[in-house]
């Protein structure tokens, strides 16, 4: 497996991003590829991380960025947390954080 990083989230568990899932993140969201260090510091240092009502083991985590054109000035990160490990799933920008 061609890891990317594996990075120490803002409650102390490792999450993983793959070269394989940022290529899929990246062919998805394009825009979200110029924006890798606000990725890794939205998980480090999020203004909130909410547990998915579908499922449990997932988790949103939400960095605000004035930086960022409005209205979608907020980078969601969705990790999926398996035997204790997180790996990102997905990375996007949205309007608010919910």
């Amino acid at each position: 497996m061609d890891i990317i990083f594996d990075i120490i989230d803002k409650t102390g568990r490792k999450i993983r991003l793959t070269r394989k899932q940022y290529s899929h993140i990246c062919k998805k969201h394009p825009m979200i590829s110029n924006y890798f260090e606000e990725l890794k510091e939205t998980l480090v240092k999020p203004d909130k991380v909410i547990e998915s009502n579908d499922d449990i083991s997932v988790r949103f985590y939400y960095k605000f960025y004035k930086k960022l054109e409005p209205p979608y000035q907020n980078i969601l990160v969705i990790v999926k947390y398996l035997n204790g490990r997180g790996f990102i799933i997905s990375a996007y920008f949205v309007k608010n954080i919910l």
